[in-house]
């Protein structure tokens, strides 16, 4: 009896000291390491990739965010200020009653197959969006192109179809996305220009001076963050001004 509470009570201190053993190496001095290593080596990539303007910070280089206006009575969602670039649309995990539009509470896709919202023609043979599609993915994507045409058009310049890139009507895989295409930067630039009294070749080269190229040349696609772009936006505004 006293050799089998001797070894239990061995095996319980065994334990307690692993315990406190793994949770001084584990808990405390691996996460100052790693914490002491990446503010050393990584400090802005450490601190969530920071951007600051006029001696604030204003967001982050990994998180999108939208430019609206105040939401009015009677709106659910609240219209774009389109006198800034404006990101990728942001349907989140589509519509519920938490989509929060570029917050970060909640990220994730519209999980729309391809062919929602699709109808088939040529004999059952192709699927083509239906336009007359109340929901589903070909509905979003469908009032995502008719809103760019209308807000992107100027009485000088009129945006078609065909140069609305892939990136302007649909979201991200996180909905997050702080990036657009130089493509659809560059669709944007005759409605900012006019809505901030600007022309267009000096907005046009805010957006070639935004534009970051492949990764190492080949990896990834040329991109524009929005962020940095409209703070570079609002800095040739406040000039002009």
């Amino acid at each position: 009896m006293n050799n089998s509470v001797g070894n239990t009570a061995r095996l319980l201190g065994a334990g307690l000291r692993a315990l406190i053993v793994l949770t001084v190496l584990c808990g405390v001095l691996y996460p100052l390491a790693v914490t002491g290593a990446a503010q050393a080596l990584f400090p802005d990539k450490a601190n969530g990739s920071e951007i600051e303007d006029g001696g604030r910070v204003v967001g982050s280089a990994l998180i999108g965010q939208r430019y609206d206006l105040p939401l009015r009575k009677g709106q659910e969602t609240p219209a774009p200020d389109l006198k800034w670039f404006q990101p990728r649309p942001s349907n989140g995990l589509g519509t519920n009653v938490i989509n929060t539009r570029y917050k970060l509470i909640l990220s994730g896709a519209t999980n729309l197959a391809g062919d929602s919202g699709a109808k088939k023609t040529d004999g059952g043979k192709k699927e083509v969006c239906d336009p007359e599609a109340k929901e589903g993915l070909c509905a979003q994507v469908l009032a995502a192109r008719n809103a760019v045409i209308k807000d992107n058009s100027t009485a000088g310049h009129t945006v078609r179809p065909a140069d609305i890139p892939a990136d302007a009507v649909t979201s991200s895989g996180s909905g997050l996305d702080p990036h657009i295409s130089p493509k659809y930067a560059k669709l944007q630039v005759h409605r900012v220009a006019e809505r901030n009294g600007l022309d267009v070749a000096s907005v046009t080269k805010l957006v070639e001076d935004n534009t970051d190229e492949r990764i190492l040349g080949f990896i990834g696609e040329p991109r524009v963050n929005v962020l940095k772009l409209n703070i570079d936006l609002r800095h040739l505004a406040a000039d002009k001004g």
